[in-house]
Parts: C-alpha cells; sequence; structure tokens
C-alpha cells in the first residue's frame, strides 16, 4: 500500500502525522451551518438513521416518541446526519441521506461547504470512530453527547477535492466487496444457526431411533411423539422461581460490591456454550440479602427482553435478577441438560405466550405451564451426551465463521480509518488491497 510522500505533525497525538498538503481545521469551517426548514405536512416521508444509514421508516408505530412529526427538521439529499449522543452504546453515527424527508430535531442535519465532500466526511467520522473512539472518548455529560458547540469543535482533516473523490471512490469500492463477503459469511452462521436448532428440536421431540413407534402429542408445534414418552408440564417437574432486583438500582450499597455474583440477562446470553461461569459485575452482602441466590449447576433462563428464554447453567454461586428464572428441585425423572436442550428451541413459542404489551416478558405461571416431551431417564441421557457431541462439532463451524466476520469487520474499520487520516495513499484503480473468500 502505498504513503504520501511528506508528511507533518498537527500537534494531535492521537492523530499522528498527517499528508503536508492536507488541511487540519474543524468541523465548523466544513460546513454551512445550514438552518433547516421545519415539516409541515403529514404526507412528508420520515426518516431515522439506522445501523444501516438513513432509511425511510415504513412503521411510524414502531418506536414511536412522537404524536406528530409536524416540526420535525427536514432533509434533503445529500445532507449529511450525524447523532449527537449515546456514543457508549450505540453503533449508529452518521451517514448521507439519499431521500428527501423529515427527521427527529436530535439530530444534527447540514450541508458541507464547497470543497468539502459530503461522503468523505462521512468516512472521515468513522475513520475517528474506529481509530481511537473519538465520539465516547471526548463526549460530554451522562448520556456521551455533544452539542452543536462541540460538534463544531470536532478535528477535521480535508485533503484536495481530487483526492476526497479519490478516496470515496475507493472506500466504496473496497468496503461493498468486505461487505458482501461479510453477508456471505453471515448468511453461513445463520445455517449453521439454524441446523442446530433443528438438529435440537428434532431430538428433544423424536428421540434418536427413527423407526420408533409414534403417538400424537396433541400440540400442534410438537407433532408425534415416541410412544413411549410422556408429555409434561415444566412446573410438574421443577420448582419455577424468579430473580429479584436490589432497588433502587445502582445502590452502592448493593451493586459494584465483591461479595457474590450478580447475574444478569447479559450474562446469561454471553456465555459461551452451556455454562455460565463468570459475570460482568457483583453484588455486595446486602445486595446479596435483597436477591435470590442460586447454586452452582442451576439452570436458568432469560425471561424478559429480546434475548427472552436463553437458558444457561450455572457453574458460579450468585444472585438472578428479575430478567430471569431459575429450576430448582427437578425430578429424578428430568435429567437437567435434556430440560437446557428443550428450552434452546423454545423462543418462538414463548413469545407468543409472552405478558404484556411492552417489552417482552413471562411470569412463572407461563414457563411452569410450558410442556414438553419427557422421555426414561436413560433416554434423556443418551439424548444429551449424543447433542453435547453434535453441537459441540456444530459450535466450532460458528465460533469459526464468527472469527472470519469479525476479522472482516476489523479490517474493513483499520481500511477507512488509515485512509480518511492520511496513514495509505488511494488511487481510484488501486489495487494493492483485496480480498475474497478464499483468503478471508
Amino acid at each position: 500500500m502505498n504513503k504520501y510522500s511528506l508528511y507533518k505533525d498537527i500537534g494531535i497525538e492521537w492523530m499522528g502525522e498527517i499528508p503536508k498538503h492536507w488541511v487540519i481545521t474543524k468541523n465548523r469551517y466544513g460546513f454551512r451551518k445550514y438552518k433547516n426548514g421545519k415539516n409541515e405536512s403529514n404526507e412528508t416521508k420520515v426518516l431515522s438513521l439506522t445501523t444501516k444509514g438513513v432509511k425511510i421508516k415504513r412503521n411510524l408505530n414502531f418506536g414511536k416518541s412522537t404524536e406528530s412529526y409536524i416540526g420535525h427538521q427536514l432533509v434533503e439529499v445529500g445532507d449529511v446526519v450525524f447523532t449527537p449522543r449515546d456514543f457508549d452504546q450505540t453503533p449508529i453515527l452518521s451517514d448521507v441521506s439519499k431521500y428527501d424527508g423529515c427527521i427527529s430535531n436530535l439530530y444534527i442535519v447540514d450541508k458541507t461547504k464547497q470543497g468539502v465532500l459530503n461522503h468523505f466526511v462521512n468516512y472521515y467520522w468513522y475513520g475517528l470512530k474506529y481509530s481511537v473512539d473519538y465520539f465516547k472518548i471526548f463526549s460530554h455529560g451522562m448520556r456521551y453527547s455533544f452539542n452543536r458547540f462541540q460538534f463544531d469543535e470536532i478535528p477535521l482533516l480535508i485533503p484536495p477535492l481530487s483526492e476526497q473523490k479519490e478516496i470515496v471512490s475507493f472506500l466504496d469500492d473496497k468496503t461493498q466487496k468486505i461487505d458482501s463477503l461479510i453477508q456471505q459469511k453471515e448468511k453461513k452462521l445463520e445455517l449453521l444457526k439454524e441446523k442446530r436448532t433443528s438438529l435440537i428440536n428434532l431430538v428433544v421431540t423424536k428421540g434418536l431411533d427413527s423407526n420408533v413407534e409414534m403417538k400424537d402429542s396433541g400440540v400442534e408445534w410438537i407433532g408425534e411423539i415416541p410412544k413411549g414418552w410422556d408429555f409434561v408440564k415444566v412446573g410438574h417437574y421443577s420448582n419455577v422461581v424468579r430473580g429479584g432486583s436490589p432497588r433502587p438500582s445502582g445502590d452502592p450499597r448493593f451493586f459494584n460490591g465483591d461479595f457474590i455474583h450478580w447475574i444478569t440477562v447479559k450474562d446469561i446470553t454471553s456465555k459461551k456454550g452451556k455454562y455460565v461461569t463468570n459475570t460482568l459485575s457483583k453484588l455486595t452482602k446486602e445486595g446479596m440479602k435483597k436477591s435470590r441466590v442460586l447454586e452452582p449447576e442451576t439452570l436458568v433462563l432469560t425471561n424478559s427482553g429480546v434475548t427472552l428464554g436463553v437458558p444457561g447453567i450455572l457453574k458460579i454461586q450468585g444472585c438472578i435478577n428479575d430478567g430471569s428464572v431459575g429450576f430448582l428441585d427437578l425430578s429424578e425423572k428430568l435429567e437437567r441438560d435434556y430440560l437446557y436442550y428443550f428450552w434452546t428451541t423454545q423462543t418462538e413459542l414463548l413469545l407468543e405466550q409472552q405478558s404484556g404489551y411492552g417489552q417482552p416478558n413471562l411470569n412463572i405461571d407461563i414457563v411452569s405451564n410450558v410442556k414438553f416431551p419427557l422421555p426414561s431417564k436413560n433416554k434423556q441421557q443418551q439424548i444429551v451426551e449424543y447433542l453435547d457431541k453434535q453441537t459441540e462439532e456444530i459450535d466450532t463451524l460458528i465460533q469459526l465463521e464468527q472469527k472470519k466476520i469479525d476479522t472482516l469487520k476489523e479490517y474493513r474499520q483499520s481500511l477507512i480509518s488509515e485512509v480518511v487520516t492520511g496513514k495509505i495513499r488511494v488511487y481510484k484503480e488501486d489495487n494493492s488491497l483485496s480480498l475474497n473468500s478464499q483468503t478471508i
């Protein structure tokens, strides 16, 4: 990869040296301080800044925070849209709008000045995000945010317009190819996950013997089960208990301690394999008294949020919060890991039975009344042994594909950062960087 012949130090340590002929300035000198008009029509397209860029909001009821879009700021094709807050949580940053429409007044919407290419600025900002997580590190206040004045002070590199065009052309081409590879890998990843789920679902409802005589379970989503199996309620074979949370959340008397593990939904959903082996935080002794303590080897299940119905097995003693339930006092007729595998396939069923009309959540009665096929203890153990082996092989492939996806994403981020800060020089026909599915 080529470099520029001459560089200069601009006194910004994290930026490093930049090409000598590039200009270092601030956002305020790259934008017009455009005064956006206000929407006055219910027919105006409503826009939203998403992880895929600025999109037309098709479902105006989803995530709706206002009764009317009258008064929202207008956006024109080519405007740069920037989100000024929550940089500690959101991967969303900015985009160049392809649409006319209106968008929330919370966003910063502006037009670049002559000599500053809107798509270059958009890439440049992402370059800052990827290189030093600029927008989080230099954010202000509890919401990790920028106001317009602080936005105007963001350092801005401006190459000659011809180079900006070359950079945008190059990055459009390379990122499109990388994104295409990522999509291929993600599709393969989803197929592996579907294969895993289908295998588990088949085995826990039909068993390992394809020649066994079947009977109707009486439940449409289960269909037939082996003749010798029972069809029982979870609550008849275990004591389902809900976690608790000390109040108020964040109170130093209860949280950020070192006395006992605080097991949250995130700890369960981010585990590797079956087992929860660690947590992101711990409670104090006082906090433990206000929650439910579960012992190692307990089966738990997330029961709220978008990650509803994810099971895990504790390898630690800890307190579960009110986003999870635990299964205690399992019947001698029930193999814990068999119930674990059953739960891995039941997310859609649980969503159908969720209580409430906002965030999905379950109560103990719903979980306890879920029915599942139950073979003999010996057959349960055989099924668990079989699934342990088969899912381990699939999980290895899933991890391999995920690693490839992560590598591609890291490469994409690094490429953007290096190019927009002048660490490498590109040309329209630069082919010194290439990727294909054989190399990644």
